[in-house]
């Protein structure tokens, strides 16, 4: 059964990745399938994940994906983006922890080097902002207390949920990120707004400080 038959008669779940990319490409190379050609992808580029990550360099140096493509790959991720960031916009309380996980390993989940975000919510929990404030090298971001305080009441905030990535792909948070967020605490508790979690993002986990009972 083809990839398109097979999501009509059961569902785009049923699909695998090799799969859901064949209907994306529609067209196989010269001698060899769509199917084929999918799997020659994922395999080089070690699945969706790093598929949907690379530049467009990366993208139109392999056989079956020309400019057009890798501006549709571009597109669909940038799509996804958008409609988790929707879920989360001013307007609507973040009372969806899974659209906040899925939002954050969009953003975070890419970066080679450590990036520290903060959401800034209201008093009712709607995002004012997500901003990324802090980069660092593949092993830690220096993460200034301060600077946090200071973009909190310059977007008059209420509270605050912090996150940042692991390049290793281990979402267990270390003593220095328990350190900084006492620290971070601590600083925004003398301005009266409140810290609500700190998620670490992993390859395919998150491990969130408040149900951990970390704050």
């Amino acid at each position: 059964m083809m990839p398109r038959e097979k999501l009509v008669k059961n569902g785009v779940e049923s699909l695998s990745d090799s799969e859901l990319l064949a209907i994306f490409l529609r067209t196989g190379l010269p001698g060899s399938g769509v199917l084929v050609l999918a799997d020659q992808l994922l395999a080089e580029f070690q699945g969706l994940r790093g598929l949907m990550q690379a530049n467009e360099t990366e993208l139109t140096s392999c056989r079956g994906i020309g400019p057009a493509k890798s501006a549709q790959l571009s597109a669909a991720l940038e799509m996804t983006r958008r409609f988790l960031q929707a879920g989360m916009e001013k307007g609507e309380s973040i009372s969806d922890p899974e659209i906040t996980r899925q939002f954050l390993q969009i953003q975070l989940r890419g970066y080679t080097r450590e990036v520290f975000a903060c959401l800034f919510l209201d008093n009712q929990h709607r995002l004012i902002k997500y901003e990324e404030l802090f980069f660092g090298t593949i092993d830690g971001a220096s993460v200034h207390p301060r600077e946090v305080v200071k973009k909190a009441l310059e977007f008059n905030a209420a509270a605050v949920i912090f996150a940042h990535n692991h390049p290793s792909g281990i979402s267990e948070p270390s003593q220095a990120d328990k350190r900084i967020t006492e620290r971070l605490c601590s600083a925004l508790g003398l301005v009266e707004i409140r810290v609500l979690d700190h998620l670490v993002v992993g390859d395919t986990e998150i491990t969130s400080f408040a149900e951990r009972g970390l704050l």
